[in-house]
């Protein structure tokens, strides 16, 4: 297991280039590409779109989740979200956008769809109330209100993170 040591390897330890590290193996990958060097802008991005037609498709989608809400189709701000998140990629819109715009549209659809029974005189509170009891809750009203909203706002970011997954990323320069 020993083995004698020459004299001329000893004087080379401890001096610059004796070790070769690296030097036996294959060599790897050339050096890659360099980074694209930061720019700061404080111009606003160029969105496809005018400002109008995204606040008309925000309006549209939350009219969308109200209907489907009353025609009993409880899964309509996944299928909204959804849509956003295939849009937003086409849009060039980020997550700090898109997100608070699917959180609007999934909360203000389920409370339009919510809104508009009390409007008839229907006693919604009262539904409310029995429902949260016999699901173990405090019999408040605006509880059961606020939770239903929750899951719409849930099911609205879960379309949104599918539609974003599914399409692809714009190539990089």
């Amino acid at each position: 297991m020993s083995r004698l040591v020459s004299r001329s390897e000893v004087d080379r330890m401890g001096k610059r280039g004796s070790y070769r590290l690296g030097g036996l193996g294959p060599l790897g990958p050339g050096p890659g590409r360099p980074s694209r060097p930061f720019r700061p802008s404080f111009v606003r991005p160029e969105h496809p779109g005018t400002t109008v037609g995204w606040i008309l498709a925000a309006v549209i989608g939350a009219v969308m989740i109200a209907g489907g809400s009353v025609l009993g189709l409880w899964f309509m701000p996944f299928v909204v979200g959804l849509a956003t998140g295939l849009a937003m990629r086409w849009g060039g819109w980020r997550l700090r956008v898109s997100v608070p715009a699917v959180v609007i549209m999934a909360a203000a659809g389920w409370g339009l769809a919510l809104w508009v029974p009390a409007l008839r005189g229907l006693p919604l509170g009262a539904t409310a109330r029995t429902i949260a009891v016999t699901a173990g809750l405090p019999a408040i009203t605006v509880l059961a209100f606020c939770a239903a909203l929750a899951v719409s706002v849930a099911l609205g970011l879960a379309g949104l993170w599918l539609g974003r997954a599914l399409t692809p990323r714009p190539a990089r320069d």
